[in-house]
């Protein structure tokens, strides 16, 4: 069987989500099975493993709808992308489609990085399902990174095609520390809450910033890169609040970051999965997060939970863990409930998918 990894949408400078997904994925899957690569930019080869490749048009070109005339010169059994946008006009062969989540049908604004036309089309992509089922039917199989998610594809009957979860994971934060200095974590003496994210509207960051003025001497690190603009609005927001921004930390310094937190927090009212729970949990950090489905999956009994625009109980979560032995009992919930999510197990999981998505092709 062989099999061609789509990684066209890896960054080729630091990894949002999506990459991430790709880079761990493709990585762990090479150790279980042959893989060639499809890239758009040598660039992307620094994000990647060294795994033979081909390079294609960009899955944002207007080339995309003929993308499938390259591949087929491969001759792939399979191919799997990451997206549900992949061209296959004329394929020939078995073609496995991704969904992330249903965020923008219910969060219409775009992520800020596209272009503007790619921006418009993309709003109106999200005005009706229809598109979405078009996509999805035209593949031999759905992947989708939660249950959650694969709940909803169902409820909204976006597909005919099987649906598989083939989970998220985290990155190995924890690769410095022994189990048993994880096991032996205590609670900082400096309240420090971390939030990784953008700040798109539905992540709800205020609520974080409104909070965290209530805890006095309590700071809030903001990870990700920042406009100076929305800086400046989260400051006026509550002037009383303690926030440090990282602008864009690194992973060793977000790494660093995390495992001197009191607590990882977020507010956001949807979500596909939720990497940074799972990248706090398996550092022993505890978390605190909205009661939103997905995070209610992936935190279990671990997380501490609070309504979604409700600050004082966001407040009151993190005050929570001041109680005697609750900080350390939520660590080492955390850790438990993080060992459950593994790119390695997720791999499996996907390998498998991949032939029996062949072996359906080849019996019709």
């Amino acid at each position: 069987m062989k099999i061609v990894f789509d990684a066209r949408y890896t960054r080729v400078d630091h990894h949002d989500g999506i990459s991430r997904y790709t880079a761990n994925l493709l990585t762990e899957l090479a150790k279980l099975h042959p893989v060639t690569m499809l890239i758009s930019d040598h660039r992307q080869l620094a994000m990647l493993p060294d795994l033979p490749w081909q390079l294609v048009s960009s899955p944002t070109s207007a080339a995309e709808p003929l993308v499938a005339r390259a591949v087929n010169k491969l001759r792939p059994d399979v191919v799997f992308t990451p997206m549900q946008t992949m061209g296959s006009w004329g394929r020939r062969y078995a073609l496995l489609l991704t969904v992330h989540d249903l965020i923008y049908y219910r969060n219409r604004t775009p992520p800020r990085d596209l272009a503007a036309p790619i921006r418009l089309l993309w709003r109106l992509y999200h005005l009706a399902w229809w598109p979405q089922r078009m996509l999805l039917n035209r593949a031999d199989g759905v992947v989708t990174v939660s249950n959650t998610t694969a709940a909803l594809i169902a409820e909204h009957d976006l597909t005919r095609k099987p649906v598989t979860v083939v989970s998220n994971a985290a990155a190995p934060l924890a690769a410095l520390d022994s189990d048993d200095a994880l096991a032996r974590r205590e609670a900082p003496t400096v309240r420090r809450l971390v939030y990784m994210g953008s700040y798109m509207p539905y992540k709800n960051v205020d609520t974080l910033v409104r909070a965290v003025a209530t805890l006095p001497g309590t700071e809030l690190h903001l990870m990700s890169r920042v406009s100076e603009a929305e800086r400046a609005r989260l400051q006026k927001l509550a002037p009383s609040a303690l926030l440090v921004f990282h602008d864009g930390a690194t992973d060793a310094e977000y790494a660093e970051t995390l495992r001197a937190a009191t607590a990882l927090v977020t507010a956001s009212r949807d979500e596909g999965f939720g990497i940074p729970l799972v990248e706090a949990m398996s550092v022993g950090t505890p978390v605190v997060v909205s009661d939103i489905p997905i995070f209610r999956e992936i935190g279990g009994d671990a997380a501490l939970y609070f309504d979604v625009d409700d600050a004082r109980a966001l407040a009151a979560a993190v005050i929570r863990l001041d109680e005697p032995g609750e900080w350390q009992r939520r660590s080492t919930l955390g850790l438990e409930r993080a060992a459950s999510f593994t790119w390695a197990a997720s791999a499996r999981t996907l390998l498998g998918v991949l032939e029996e998505t062949v072996a359906r092709r080849r019996q019709r």
